[in-house]
């Protein structure tokens, strides 16, 4: 077969869908295969250094998410004969005089839960998703979490839904580089020991319980003689000022950093100097920082609910995240047991193995596979 895969969104983002459109891309090189694959990259993307040689390129004129997408998309790619066209960031193109067969990828559907985080661009362009799941052939879903709510939300037939976990990228991993990890704090000014969170500055984080319970915990542990501060990792989102004045509100602003989007470099040598990550996030369509941080060797607290108990297991600690107490008692647990974090690394990295790039391209490519049977 002929296989298409939609990777504008590359060159616009590198996190995110662009880290699972990478690794995907990575994995399929790895293993082979058989078909023929075309990726479409944005025609900007002059170099496309991300991009496996062995696969053809065909550069494409249409920006991903504009309000026209859909109709300028269809047409552009019209000439191309493909079977398959996978669609890794949830919208495809229309059907317009195609025979091809549509696979797409659905991250998590946030934005149906929580439609208040949408601009009026985005509500245009992701209220397109229920006829974008009812027309494709396959809907592949990072977790099982994403399939129940695509079920519920959009009464997706079960059949036509494939679990296919994302992967890390294999940059995150234990680090015997000390002197580097120290030359990265020194550069953001942060100090051992310390909590880390890794994510968008946005409501459904829940850094406003987050930032309650470590306030809590200072207190707690206050007769230490060193106490942890908290490093807050990833771009604003929306209403993050609303989360920021909890900070000041709580007389904590000392303890907390934030140091906004990073290098992945520099990020690798946070997660291996932190002594967990602390993500007590209230959805997840995955919780890629949970795996990044257990493929580091880095203790992992979390939510147990949504996705992110799928991606933890028993590798890590699961609290209410709506209790901050909880939340508390997991960053206790942590500062004050050597030997838990040790257990937490080791049960990390075993958990973390679990989860390949290479084992998601397979999956993928039997997707493609049931489609052209």
């Amino acid at each position: 077969m002929r296989i298409g895969i939609d990777t504008r969104l590359m060159y616009y983002q590198r996190a995110g869908i662009a880290s699972y459109v990478a690794g995907l891309l990575q994995g399929i090189a790895t293993v082979g295969s058989r078909h023929e694959f075309v990726v479409f990259p944005s025609r900007k993307d002059r170099q496309a250094s991300h991009l496996p040689s062995r696969f053809n390129r065909h550069p494409l004129w249409t920006p991903p998410h504009h309000r026209f997408e859909r109709l300028a998309l269809a047409i552009e790619l019209a000439p191309v004969r493909l079977d398959i066209l996978h669609s890794p960031d949830f919208i495809p193109p229309m059907r317009i005089l195609s025979s091809r067969r549509s696979v797409i990828t659905v991250h998590d559907l946030a934005f149906l839960k929580y439609p208040e985080v949408l601009t009026p661009e985005s509500k245009r362009y992701y209220g397109y998703i229920g006829p974008a799941v009812e027309q494709a052939d396959a809907v592949i879903a990072v977790s099982e979490n994403t399939k129940r709510d695509l079920m519920a939300l959009l009464d997706t037939p079960e059949e036509k839904i494939f679990v296919i976990p994302e992967a890390a990228d294999l940059a995150y991993r234990p680090s015997n580089d000390q002197p580097r990890v120290k030359r990265t704090l020194e550069r953001y000014g942060i100090r051992h020991p310390y909590f880390l969170f890794v994510g968008t500055i946005e409501p459904k984080k829940n850094l406003k319980t987050l930032f309650q319970a470590f306030a809590d915990f200072r207190k707690l542990v206050s007769s230490s003689s060193v106490l942890p501060d908290l490093v807050i990792v990833g771009r604003k989102g929306w209403l993050y000022a609303d989360i920021l004045k909890v900070v000041d509100q709580l007389d904590i602003a000392r303890y907390v950093h934030f140091l906004g989007r990073i290098d992945q470099d520099d990020l690798v040598s946070l997660y291996n100097g932190a002594l967990a990550l602390t993500y007590p996030s209230l959805y997840e369509g995955f919780g890629l920082p949970a795996l990044e941080a257990m493929q580091a060797g880095t203790p992992v607290i979390t939510s147990n609910i949504s996705s992110l108990p799928e991606v933890v297991g028993d590798a890590g600690i699961t609290v209410d995240p709506r209790d901050p107490e909880a939340i508390t008692q997991a960053l206790t647990r942590v500062w004050s047991s050597p030997d838990l974090r040790a257990d937490l690394r080791r049960r990390g990295l075993a958990r973390a193995a679990q989860f390949t790039r290479e084992q998601m391209a397979r999956a993928t490519l039997e997707v493609y596979d049931r489609l052209a049977r």
